[in-house]
């Protein structure tokens, strides 16, 4: 199993440990990652100011992959979506595959429409598999009770993403039991983070992550599990921002599923990046099983 890695901007620049911990679990789990240093950034920022750009910029990287001849593994789910908009758009309109291709055509690239764009989530429950997993787990979890968070972007348009069901996920939740942790039900699961109204209407993007959080504490969690680099960023430094302003703290940190299921399997906690956390997951180590189990403990 071999993919193309897809960093994106933020992971590199602001969160480090999802692309450690995230690395550190496929090792584990023999998925083999090609790093491609061509990869530019996914458009999405440009999707409302200039379209054209956006379908280039993600277009762009679709090539560099099929040139490769790999599928893309994919750890933010923005960057997922984005890239998923752009490969339906050009595999509907041949119009918009010309112009791209035209465009590319300049450094010797082409969109193929040959490969896959699949999420780190996608990746290990359809290719690597549930059963797989549980067999490599050596320490799970007991009586830790998780809200997973599934971000929009994974989700919507379900027709175009074809993720999970969009109304009734549940990918997530069975990764999470996979490490022997409770997925548990909360209303507000579905809900956005709050994180793309950041720096536009800051207020507004606080009150939906305290809406969320204040759900996720009051049906039981004790973390929030996330697989999206703005959805950590949100219910990490941002709720950070707000336990320091107004002094409310849900005591409900927050951490990215590679950390989860990598402690689960024996990986130190050093290497998946938790020093890195704006607030502490120190003591979720707390459920882990004392002794290894499975493979772990017959070896």
């Amino acid at each position: 199993m071999k993919y193309a890695l897809y960093l994106g901007c933020q992971i590199p620049a602001r969160l480090s440990q999802y692309e450690y911990s995230a690395r550190a679990v496929l090792r584990k789990l023999t998925v083999e990652l090609v790093d491609i240093k061509e990869f530019n950034c996914c458009g999405y920022p440009l999707r409302s100011f200039d379209f054209r750009t956006f379908v280039f910029s993600a277009a762009r990287n679709l090539a560099l992959a099929a040139r490769a001849e790999l599928d893309m593994i994919v750890l933010c789910k923005c960057c997922f979506g984005s890239l998923k908009k752009v490969e339906h758009l050009l595999h509907q309109d041949s119009a918009w595959r010309d112009d791209i291709n035209g465009l590319l055509s300049k450094e010797g690239l082409r969109y193929t429409g040959d490969i896959e764009v699949r999420h780190l989530l996608s990746v290990l429950y359809h290719q690597v598999g549930l059963e797989a997993i549980k067999d490599k787990i050596e320490k799970p979890f007991h009586a830790l009770k998780i809200a997973a968070h599934y971000g929009c972007h994974a989700l919507r348009p379900s027709r175009i993403v074809q993720f999970d069901d969009p109304l009734a996920p549940s990918i997530f939740d069975q990764l999470v039991e996979a490490t022997g942790a409770e997925s548990i039900s909360w209303a507000a699961q579905l809900e956005c983070c709050g994180a793309p109204l950041g720096g536009v209407n800051d207020e507004l993007s606080m009150s939906l992550t305290e809406k969320k959080l204040t759900d996720a504490q009051r049906s039981g969690a004790e973390y929030l599990c996330t697989a999206c680099s703005y959805c950590q960023l949100q219910f990490d430094v941002v709720q950070g921002i707000m336990v320091d302003r107004q002094g409310k703290d849900h005591g409900l940190a927050a951490i990215l599923y590679p950390q989860l299921l990598g402690l689960s399997l024996g990986i130190p906690r050093d290497a998946l990046g938790f020093a890195l956390h704006r607030l502490p997951a120190d003591d979720i180590e707390k459920y882990l099983a004392a002794e290894p189990q499975g493979e772990a403990a017959e070896a």
